[in-house]
């Protein structure tokens, strides 16, 4: 498993199978408060058959929950219309018998509408159940409210709608947002690790290339050298064979510290490594780089750009003189690499995209061109990063 980002937890705190069995949490005390009510008689007298209620309120519940699993997707159930017609039937129906104890019922109507309705609808039918019960408290109140004046009623009528009704309906309908927000969140989590294993690829790809471009060029030009001085001079031959044997081990090195993010680059080992194998690949090397006090991060853009347009050289060209220079000016850092010996028209490769990339990480540029039978590559980058 791969292991989570520095401050992050180490697994799912919150997994859509959590998530689910909080939603139904929420949704059961208020589920079966009506059924208990009119099972107990605590608004009303008692019901003669304790199973009815139940049943009718876990149908009610059933029907609630499938129209807020849809909603924490974004969505309506199939068959939304009929579920919630049959929600509003199992909450009115048993109205007459249970009264006062099967009134709370009424918030699954005003959550479900708001779940599956769409505008002025919406509002009206989730208003109705509250302004009718109002209504019926204040002139009517059966029970044990009958004889109480109009004030009285209406004063328990305003209570009941915003301690019971109205957190019933606040506490149920934001379960289903919350867990669709916490969803979303998850998502949003999901993503971002995918984007960064995929940042982290390219850059594995990016510094593998520019590592491995010059240091497989370096073999190459050395055992070539090797070979050619094997008959004439063993002695010359055998220092280039050791010589490349150290390459291959500073590029096994190098491998294994970009796998683990830990290649740092020098522009003054570049300047002098370049310098080391023009020269050995019969390239007049022209290298002017004084750049004291550079920023580190415009100092790893310029050591990598060396790099590849070193590689570059000795890979793609039959040059006979390079220039290596760079310059502050005017608050950018210029570095120009500049050979002769062109073969046929200048492409971009994969080095220059990736060297592209870290110049555009600080806000610079990399160009290049090719005509009149010279190679250009310049690399310019704002002397201070944000």
């Amino acid at each position: 498993m791969r292991a989570a980002p520095p401050g992050w937890p180490a697994g799912p705190a919150w997994s859509p199978r959590r998530a689910r069995w909080f939603l139904v949490a929420a949704h059961v005390p208020f589920i079966l408060a009506s059924p208990i009510y009119a099972i107990t008689g605590l608004e009303d007298p008692a019901a003669r058959h304790p199973a009815v209620p139940l049943l009718a309120g876990l149908a009610v519940g059933a029907l609630q929950l499938r129209h807020s699993f849809a909603a924490v997707r974004g969505e309506r159930p199939r068959g939304w219309r009929w579920t919630f017609a049959a929600l509003i039937a199992l909450v009115y129906l048993p109205m007459p018998w249970y009264a006062g104890n099967w009134i709370d019922m009424q918030l699954f109507v005003v959550v479900s509408a708001m779940m599956l309705l769409r505008g002025a609808l919406a509002a009206v039918v989730a208003a109705l159940p509250a302004v009718g019960t109002l209504v019926v408290l204040a002139t009517t109140a059966p029970g044990p409210y009958a004889g109480v004046g109009f004030a009285e009623k209406a004063a328990w009528g305003a209570f009941w709608l915003s301690a019971g009704f109205t957190i019933g309906v606040a506490a149920t309908y934001g379960s289903v947002w919350l867990v669709r927000i916490i969803d979303e969140l998850q998502a949003t989590r999901t993503e971002l690790a995918e984007v960064a294993i995929g940042r982290e690829r390219l850059r594995l790809s990016r510094d593998l290339h520019d590592l491995l471009g010059q240091s497989l060029s370096a073999v190459s030009l050395k055992g070539d050298l090797a070979l050619r001085l094997l008959a004439k001079d063993p002695a010359a031959a055998q220092a280039q064979i050791e010589n490349l044997t150290l390459v291959a081990r500073d590029a096994l090195a190098g491998m294994r510290a970009v796998t683990r993010d830990e290649h740092a680059v020098s522009l003054d080992e570049e300047t002098r490594g370049v310098t080391a194998l023009l020269t050995a690949a019969s390239i007049e090397a022209r290298v002017d780089v004084r750049l004291p006090g550079l920023d580190p991060a415009v100092q790893d853009v310029l050591a990598w750009a060396v790099r590849e347009g070193v590689t570059n050289v000795l890979r793609h060209s039959d040059a006979r003189m390079c220039s290596v220079t760079a310059r502050r000016h005017g608050g950018t850092v210029r570095l120009e690499i500049v050979n002769d010996g062109v073969r046929g028209p200048a492409g971009e490769g994969s080095g220059l995209a990736g060297l592209a990339e870290r110049a555009r990480a600080l806000s610079g540029s990399v160009s290049a061109d090719g005509s009149r039978g010279r190679f250009r590559l310049l690399v310019e980058v704002p002397e201070e990063t944000i």
